[in-house]
């Protein structure tokens, strides 16, 4: 296995890595981004406001995109499978 091909299978997990986080956690920073807003606003300080909708929100998307997320991570797993004998020199 040559430093290039390991570079490449990590690079390729980052992204994927990266890509699935950020679907998860970009829908939870907009909304807590939206409840302080609001707290600002109505000058209220209570914790729990913003989270139980994050928690919502982050349950809700994981449900949606869950058999993608899973989908994804087997692909990737497959295909790294499949290319071990090209992987090993």
């Amino acid at each position: 296995m040559t430093p290039d091909s390991v570079m490449l299978v990590a690079q390729q997990a980052f992204e994927i890595i990266l890509v699935m986080v950020l679907v998860v956690l970009l829908p939870a920073l907009f909304v807590g981004l939206l409840i302080s807003m609001f707290q600002a606003a109505t000058q209220i300080n209570e914790m729990t406001l913003s989270f139980i909708p994050k928690l919502v929100v982050t349950l809700v998307t994981l449900l949606i995109a869950g058999p993608w997320i899973v989908r994804t991570l087997v692909d990737y797993t497959q295909k790294l499978i499949e290319n071990i004998p090209y992987l090993i020199d």
